[in-house]
């Protein structure tokens, strides 16, 4: 398959395999949910009844007083008590094998080119800078929403690019699915999606 670079009259041929996949929404879910898992840090903790400090005494004595008996007052119900199912560190990480992964990336890249999502440029030299540079780029594009991928970032672009809302920045390595899914387009250049269909063939 082919597709048009913008800004020129070439085409960059893909493979088929990599950007003509059937889009499996199951797989996709799948490995969005565990990379969003994987990120969760999972270091909760709270403390049961018998890590709680005091309690070693009754309160007040069985019968007479009026009130409900009670023999520690580290119990649930008293304040200062200890939680009755504490939570305790685990770890949120899923398992996805390497095929399962490649095979929703496949997805993800099919279904973006698709619905047109996908923009290919030759290169994104930024000469200063300059916020304004890369804000008229993206003017010059009509993109607002959208994850810059390109194969090596450069200094000038990375600079240009990390305060503007709704801009992600990111080379072929730092490819996730969740980054890739949550933004309207994707815009691409062609060293780097080499580089993407090297990773997905």
């Amino acid at each position: 398959m082919n597709l048009n670079v913008v800004g020129s009259n070439q085409a960059v041929e893909l493979s088929e395999v990599a950007f003509s996949r059937e889009f499996n929404q199951d797989l996709v879910h799948q490995v969005v949910v565990a990379y969003m898992a994987a990120g969760r840090q999972g270091t909760k903790k709270q403390k049961t009844r018998a890590e709680v400090a005091g309690g070693g005494a009754k309160p007040f004595r069985q019968k007479g007083t009026g009130r409900a008996r009670a023999g520690t007052t580290v119990g649930p119900i008293w304040v200062g008590g200890g939680r009755a199912f504490a939570a305790r560190p685990r770890s949120f990480e899923q398992k996805v094998n390497k095929k399962m992964y490649r095979g929703a990336m496949q997805c993800i890249w099919s279904e973006l080119v698709r619905q047109e999502r996908l923009v290919v440029v030759d290169n994104l030299d930024i000469e200063t800078p300059k916020t304004k540079a890369f804000i008229a780029k993206m003017k010059e594009l009509d993109l607002t929403n959208v994850l810059v991928v390109d194969a090596e970032i450069s200094e000038n672009l990375f600079l240009s690019a990390r305060n503007i809302p709704h801009v992600s920045i990111t080379d072929v390595q730092g490819l996730d699915p969740v980054s890739l899914v949550g933004h309207q387009k994707v815009l691409v250049t062609v060293a780097a999606l080499k580089k993407v269909e090297e990773a997905l063939v």
